[in-house]
This record gives structure tokens, sequence and C-alpha cells, in this order.
């Protein structure tokens, strides 16, 4: 059976080796930069935190999921 030692093992030596393997994964750390921080701020914006009170925000959800149809 492997310990966690080899596994760590097993994984630093392949990330060692890679080549194009280091582009992909720096296009996919900039693809959910972009997902995470960017599209948050213009496409999700802080509907509960506008409209609820503070502290009362677990009311103002439930009051609109009982009134929407």
């Amino acid at each position: 059976m492997m310990t966690p030692a080899d596994i760590y093992r097993f994984y630093r030596d392949g990330f060692r080796q890679m080549t194009l393997g280091r582009t992909l994964w720096l296009v996919i750390l900039v693809k959910l930069f972009v997902i995470f921080a960017i599209l948050k701020v213009f496409f999700f914006p802080d509907f509960i935190g506008r409209h609820a009170a503070p502290g009362a925000e677990a009311d103002f959800v439930a009051g609109e999921l009982m009134n929407r149809k």
C-alpha cells in the first residue's frame, strides 16, 4: 500500500517533468480567476444585501420563495 509520502513524491515528480502541462495549468488558473473574480463582480450583484435588512437575510429569502409562483 502506498504511503502519503509515496503519493506526494509521485505527484511532485510528475509536476516537475511537465512541459505542456504547466501552460495548461496556467490557462486553467486564469480561467478560474476570470470566472470567480471578474464575472461575479459584473454579473452577480449582491441582491440580498441590497434588499434585506442586516440580520434578516434568511427571512427575506424565505419570504421571496413563498411569494413566487
